[in-house]
């Protein structure tokens, strides 16, 4: 699991930046997932950290979003069980030789 402060919603900045959004963002963990929307792209962004399983997830209507835009989810661990069968999961971890610099493992399913 990856620790806190990896680098998760900054790197969801950038993907927003990348779609034309560029409000400063925040990690969305109290309110689970936070919308963005362009004229042509949905973007939510999840952090599920604080749900206790699948269940809570499928509570807040989770699994609808996966159709409807992209989905960034941050601790997607949690909910992994459930993710689309065709998602891209990308592990941060910090170097151990430069505390500013990380390293991302990018695996397709």
């Amino acid at each position: 699991m990856v620790n806190l402060g990896h680098g998760k919603t900054k790197f969801t900045q950038g993907v927003l930046d990348f779609f034309g959004v560029g409000d400063e963002i925040s990690s969305p963990t109290f309110t689970v997932v936070n919308e963005h929307h362009t004229e042509n792209m949905n973007i939510y962004h999840f952090d599920v950290y604080r749900l206790d399983d699948v269940d809570e997830f499928y509570a807040i209507g989770g699994e609808e979003y996966f159709e409807n835009g992209i989905c960034l989810i941050e601790w997607g661990e949690i909910i992994e069980s459930i993710l689309p069968k065709n998602y891209t999961k990308i592990t941060f971890r910090k170097s151990d030789d430069n505390p500013d610099y990380r390293e991302l493992h990018i695996e397709f399913f």
